[in-house]
């Protein structure tokens, strides 16, 4: 029996994991593993939803080869998206004392950002959205367009 999370994967479970690449990055305290296309809540950070921001590195796993050198892992670039706002749970907090008529009601909701991982490489070999790789070359054929229907008028 399969079950649903990986039906249609081809390959072991050893080997679609030893060929992943993922990072270990510190992010508001706290330290998370991602991998690419991966969506992270994080504690709040400041940007507009849409924006990007860089993550720090600090360990990289590119398939079967392990890259924990702060040297090295300095030339890695974990980017991300900022996807939207969240929030935790509702904590609720009672004080009391007993025979003094002392009671005080409060609650926190901690405040969270999604981020989606969009790239993990060095420098000369991010892996970049294809969106981003979509939009410059629409944004080439609409640079185009504009003069090639200057040459026919």
């Amino acid at each position: 029996m399969e079950t649903p999370e990986f039906r249609g994967t081809l390959g072991k479970r050893k080997e679609r994991e030893s060929s992943r690449v993922y990072a270990i990055v510190r992010c508001g305290g706290r330290q998370e593993k991602v991998a690419l296309d991966d969506v992270v809540t994080v504690d709040k950070l400041p940007g507009e939803t849409g924006s990007s921001i860089m993550l720090t590195a600090l360990l990289v796993v590119d398939g079967d080869r392990v890259i924990s050198d702060p040297a090295e892992v300095g030339r890695y670039q974990v980017t991300a998206d900022i996807v939207g706002d969240a929030a935790g749970p509702k904590i609720n907090m009672i004080k009391y004392r007993n025979k003094t008529g002392y009671r005080r009601r409060l609650g926190h909701r901690q405040r969270y950002t999604q981020v989606r991982i969009t790239g993990i490489g060095t420098d000369t070999d991010t892996d970049t959205k294809p969106k981003a790789k979509a939009q410059a070359a629409k944004a080439q054929e609409a640079a185009k367009a504009p003069a090639a229907k200057a040459e026919e008028a």
